[in-house]
């Protein structure tokens, strides 16, 4: 699977420039999928206008990313504030290269800010298949524990897909935790985040595609980027026998037991 990251700009676009810059990247580069940041339709931190630009998963913004992903042949991972009923939610949707929507995931972690007040907490696990790859599904916040990643890799995920919006004095995530998370699992992970400033917040940038050994295979600057990376399912296997934290933790569980 040849995987890209759109590491866009967070602050001052319309949904409808956001997908123009997306339009210009798949143009640009052939790939079988990109990955796009938290809440990539609307922007983050702009909690007054988040109830205003929430949609429908078939809203015609929505629409449009299906476009984009049948006429690029490329499947399309995006973050947007979801609206069901009286309710919004924190959503990541994965469109097929056919148009199809294939995984929506709503956030199930809210961290501490206006997310609590906004969004309501999605309930479950999200997986899905996609180029051979059985992939999960977290946001932000969420791959900051363990116990998601953890869970995604014991269902089987080979590749673990996390927008976000990581501002700059929470540099670790990107550079230290989200490579851990990926070696302690043998796992590619792909880690999705804005750039520049929004509402006076910087976003830290630094995207990355990290290899199932815990190395990047791609990682992106400060500044408003794509970034690829080829992935392969025989690197996870080879990363898992020679690291088999998995069963080897299963069997110490299981002694615990007796």
């Amino acid at each position: 699977m040849l995987a890209g990251v759109f590491q866009s700009n967070g602050g001052g676009l319309t949904p409808q420039v956001r997908l123009e810059k997306l339009a210009t990247v798949l143009a640009e580069n052939t790939l079988d999928l990109i990955v796009c940041p938290e809440l990539f339709l609307s922007g983050y931190n702009v909690p007054d206008e988040l109830p205003k630009l929430a949609q429908a998963p078939d809203s015609a913004l929505c629409e449009q990313v299906t476009q984009l992903a049948r006429q690029n042949n490329t499947a399309i991972i995006y973050g947007y504030p979801e609206r069901e009923g009286d309710f919004v939610y924190n959503t990541a949707a994965c469109i097929s290269a056919q148009g199809k929507l294939i995984a929506k995931h709503r956030k199930m972690l809210l961290p501490p800010g206006h997310e609590v007040d906004l969004f309501t907490a999605g309930n479950k696990y999200t997986l899905f298949e996609l180029g051979g790859f059985r992939c999960g599904l977290l946001i932000c916040y969420e791959v900051e524990f363990p116990e998601t990643v953890r869970a995604l890799v014991q269902a089987g995920a080979q590749l673990v897909i996390v927008p976000t919006a990581l501002y700059d004095n929470w540099g670790v995530i990107t550079e230290t935790l989200v490579p851990t998370r990926a070696l302690e699992n043998g796992v590619w992970l792909i880690y999705a985040n804005h750039a520049g400033v929004e509402n006076g917040r910087r976003y830290f940038g630094s995207s990355c595609i990290v290899s199932p050994e815990g190395k990047d295979a791609a990682r992106a600057g400060s500044q408003e980027q794509p970034i690829i990376a080829q992935l392969d399912l025989e690197r996870v296997v080879a990363a898992r026998q020679r690291l088999p934290y998995l069963p080897d933790l299963e069997d110490f569980q299981n002694r615990l037991k007796e």
